[in-house]
């Protein structure tokens, strides 16, 4: 994969992920633009920073203007959109970041694109693509069986999901109307190294280090299927390397867990890897806490169309996956410690507290 591809996001969990395997496996120019709010971390590209064919540009996707400057500037191969608003918790509290960020930047983002595109000729107007990466939770929520495929009806029950889902249709709406080449993702729950501790794993991995509380909403029973962050980056660049477009690809790791299974997993590998006789074994500090309003029960995806067309699969099982997981935050400690030294202290989010 050669040319200049822009990440949006890119100083975000999944596309921090995503900006290192780009170029540590491909020839790609990559152009980071993220606006560097709150879940947005300069210290998660930091080893790349200096990297020859890395740019970094502090834009909001909202600022058309500046994404103008942009594609006039670096003239991409192809657009990999990944910023977004992403925690249903705080969706909750503050809805309206999310349709600014998600339905407003996205828009944004679509029409400096099409503008780019539509002046390209040839080869490069044939080869340009615009990736939108999304979430299975536009599905809402599924029974005890089934899984979520390109198919399913969008059945979104959170701000976050709702905001998603429309950003979902303008991309598809870009296409079909504008014929802007584009392709979709809809991925399962990722975790690994440093994602912001507010998600579920992190938050539980620093709780019981710490010997605090591990809050567990309502009786731990709602299932999510788990997918290791390099993995999903991998898939991605496979989308938008053999992706048709105006098509859509789910991309999962087959891993269902409830979320009490994945937080006595942690537990478990916290125990092994840094035990505390002060703290006791770290099942113990699990409290169930009241559910968040409209907490869907079920998601899993089935990703046979990315890999019986692309040849993609995880490397990483869930147990092989937390593994890494847990012992990069323990190696990590002054990443995490920076965050949590800032506004966000892993205070409980979600209640509509804001409304």
């Amino acid at each position: 994969m050669q040319g200049t591809i822009l990440v949006t996001g890119g100083a975000g969990f999944i596309g921090s992920s995503l900006v290192r395997t780009l170029l540590h496996g491909t020839e790609a120019r990559v152009v980071n633009v993220d606006a560097l709010t709150y879940a947005g971390n300069p210290d998660s590209v930091a080893e790349v920073a200096l990297h020859p064919r890395y740019r970094f540009e502090r834009v909001d996707i909202c600022d058309g203007p500046a994404l103008r400057r942009l594609f006039t500037e670096y003239e991409p191969r192809a657009v990999m959109h990944l910023a977004a608003e992403s925690h249903v918790d705080r969706s909750i509290d503050g809805p309206g970041d999310f349709i600014r960020t998600n339905v407003v930047g996205t828009f944004t983002l679509l029409e400096e694109a099409r503008r780019f595109w539509s002046a390209l000729r040839g080869e490069a107007r044939d080869a340009f693509r615009f990736l939108h990466v999304s979430t299975d939770e536009v599905f809402g929520s599924l029974g005890a069986e089934g899984f979520f495929t390109e198919e399913t009806a969008y059945a979104p029950n959170s701000p976050y999901s709702a905001s998603k889902a429309g950003s979902d249709h303008l991309v598809r709406a870009w296409h079909h109307t504008y014929g802007l080449p584009t392709l979709t993702t809809n991925c399962s729950n990722n975790y690994g190294p440093r994602q912001f501790p507010e998600k579920l794993i992190p938050l539980m991995v620093l709780n019981a280090l710490a010997g605090r509380p591990l809050p567990v909403y309502g009786r731990g029973e709602n299932v999510r299927d788990w997918l290791f962050v390099e993995d999903h980056a991998d898939a991605l660049v496979a989308v938008l390397g053999g992706g048709r477009p105006g098509e859509t690809y789910a991309i999962g790791g087959r891993n269902e867990m409830t979320n009490l299974e994945v937080v006595r997993a942690v537990c478990r590998l916290v125990d092994e890897m840094a035990p505390d006789p002060a703290i006791g074994p770290r099942e113990g500090l699990i409290r169930f806490v009241e559910d968040r309003p409209g907490h869907d029960l079920r998601y899993a995806i089935d990703a046979s169309r990315v890999r019986a067309e692309l040849g993609w699969s995880p490397r990483e099982t869930f147990e092989t996956g937390l593994r890494k997981t847990v012992a990069w935050y323990l190696e990590n400690r002054p990443w995490w410690e920076r965050i949590l030294s800032g506004a966000y202290r892993g205070e409980r989010l979600g209640l509509g507290s804001a409304a």
